[in-house]
């Protein structure tokens, strides 16, 4: 027969007080975190949500209105332009510089000398400023005097011809940021166990086997968190659009953040601004859920 030990109340009593005393002694670690996480973000999300259901001017004052403006949002054709711009921008680039950040990856791993010369080449345009960035590349492809015009033979106004200026401001962001994922996949890709790939030479397994049996199964997890990230970046694009064609020509890179700064700080619509911002978190949140559940089922199977 057994017994079943029982917690005398003494016991409990001790192990609340030293669970509180624990909490104490935490409380001026993560207190100052936890005010800066309350007012920074906390705090002016809840706000937006308020600020979404008013008609409130880019100071914050205005009337309650309830879901108007998301009504209004919905019949925008401004704000269905802007969003399809933004997928269309997504489209090419997520996947793209995800699959050429892979590729140039596996050859610099493979690469015996100038190894780090090479890496630092693929990251050296990521830790430049936006500014920096969009200068170069308006000299670069300016129709006039433009290298790439010059060598190609084009006379192309890249960033403001409704045909190309995506495109052209998609490889430029592409440009930018694979270096970024070139080291993550790097990183993973010398993480793998070399005594996978020595098994494999062992048992006569080809290249094309080494990859599809040991490479891309290990590399999953870093290309699905790249996915993301990218996801996430792309939804909110803003700075190169800004600089490079402020939205146009004729509305053809108008996307979403730069539609809601329209709206809110030079249109004084502070509420619908605020409404777009909100719909579009709604949107990228359900779009990284969908994303990771479908990249789950694929390292599932």
């Amino acid at each position: 027969m057994t017994t079943i030990a029982t917690e005398t109340p003494q016991t409990r009593q001790r192990k609340r007080a030293k669970a509180w005393q624990a909490f104490f002694q935490a409380l001026p670690l993560i207190l100052p975190f936890t005010l800066v996480y309350v007012l920074f973000l906390i705090y002016p999300s809840l706000r937006a949500v308020q600020l979404s259901l008013t008609n409130a001017d880019l100071g914050g004052i205005g009337k309650y209105i309830g879901l108007e403006n998301y009504r209004k949002l919905f019949a925008d054709p401004l704000f269905g332009t802007s969003l399809v711009n933004t997928l269309y921008f997504i489209l090419l680039t997520v996947v793209p510089n995800t699959l050429l950040a892979f590729a140039f990856a596996l050859m610099v791993n493979r690469l015996k000398r100038a190894k780090k010369f090479v890496l630092a080449a693929f990251f050296l345009p990521y830790v430049l400023p936006v500014s920096v960035v969009t200068n170069l590349w308006i000299w670069l492809l300016d129709q006039s005097f433009g290298l790439i015009n010059i060598v190609t033979g084009l006379s192309l106004s890249w960033f403001q011809d409704p045909t190309y200026s995506m495109p052209a401001v998609a490889f430029v962001t592409i440009w930018w940021t694979i270096g970024f994922n070139i080291l993550l996949f790097l990183a993973a890709l010398q993480s793998i166990p070399r005594e996978y790939f020595e098994a494999a030479a062992l048992d006569g397994a080809n290249d094309v086997q080494v990859f599809r049996f040991i490479t891309w199964p290990s590399m999953w997890s870093t290309t699905s968190l790249v996915l993301l990230l990218q996801l996430i970046a792309q939804f909110k694009i803003f700075d190169q659009i800004y600089l490079l064609t402020g939205g146009g020509p004729y509305d053809k890179t108008l996307v979403t953040l730069l539609y809601l700064y329209r709206k809110g700080f030079q249109e004084q619509q502070g509420g619908y601004a605020s409404a777009i911002g909100i719909l579009l978190l709604i949107i990228i949140f359900a779009a990284s859920l969908l994303q990771e559940r479908f990249l789950g089922r694929g390292r599932s199977e």
